[in-house]
């Protein structure tokens, strides 16, 4: 039951970004698991993260995700989890794990999530998207308030 409460945590704090809690041995880990990833890896990492966030109430009326596609992608990251951990970085979890417990594995995939989510930022349909908030900015108003 252990094992699982670790992956748990693990997964869930994926979307919890920032390395600054991030010690020694989770930021090697982080790094390691991060250099292991090929580009199609890393745009499947961000398509979880994406079908997972549309799961929230605010989201869930855009999204017409369906449970077949969780379920795809869920066994996709559960297989890249077990290759990174496994055969991959199993030197550097190892040594994140007795330095720090949990918090160090979670730390380290923090820099996994923070990749994942460049992999949707750096595309630039992703970009002009966001971007079109833009338009609506008083720029009067921003600039009085920047001088």
């Amino acid at each position: 039951m252990k094992k699982y409460t670790l992956l748990v945590l693990l997964l869930s704090n994926l979307f919890a970004f920032g390395t600054s809690h991030a010690n020694q041995s989770a930021l090697q880990l982080g790094t390691c698991l991060t250099d292991s990833l090929n580009g199609k890896e890393r745009k499947n990492l961000a398509k979880w993260i994406f079908l997972g966030m549309s799961s929230h109430n605010a989201i869930k009326p855009y999204s017409k995700v369906l449970e077949s596609d969780f379920d795809e992608s869920d066994k996709y990251i559960g297989t890249l989890i077990t290759r990174l951990m496994t055969e991959d970085c199993p030197q550097q979890a190892k040594a994140a794990f007795q330095e720090n417990g949990s918090v160090a594995i979670e730390g380290a995939f923090r820099i996994v999530g923070e990749v994942a989510m460049q992999e949707l930022m750096t595309d630039q349909k992703v970009s002009q998207a966001l971007g079109r908030f833009e338009k609506y900015v008083d720029q009067q108003k921003m600039s009085e308030i920047l001088r």
